[in-house]
């Protein structure tokens, strides 16, 4: 018993133990960065990928919305939906709010905000 509690102590106290003990936590770290860095450079590309579906899709709904903008301007009586309902809907056009002239206090001189009114 003696004897193994020496051999622990001595191998505590060894040089070789803990560069061992040091080297292998820097291999294990080391193992883990590559596997990490492998990781990001996967989702960089899924990152660019996701970028450019979305551009492409950006453009899909503005050429969408200009389509249904001119085919409402062409033949206001044969469109589904009245331009102006479009441009609200799209929030191109601030509904007036009714405003009432006199002093009212509770203003203090400010114009009210504008309401967006969304079908």
């Amino acid at each position: 018993m003696e004897q193994a509690i020496g051999a622990l102590n001595r191998a505590v106290n060894s040089n070789a133990v803990i560069n061992t003990l040091l080297v292998g936590a820097f291999a294990t770290l080391a193992a883990r960065s590559v596997a990490q860095e492998r990781t990001i450079e996967v989702l960089e590309a899924e990152k660019e990928s996701l970028l450019k579906t979305n551009k492409g899709i950006k453009n899909t709904i503005w050429d969408w919305k200009q389509k249904l903008y001119a085919e409402a301007e062409a033949n206001p009586q044969k469109a589904l939906v009245p331009l102006s309902t479009l441009k609200s809907i799209y929030g191109e056009v601030i509904t007036p709010t009714n405003v009432t002239s006199g002093g009212d206090d509770k203003q203090d001189g400010k114009s009210p905000a504008p309401k967006i009114t969304i079908y």
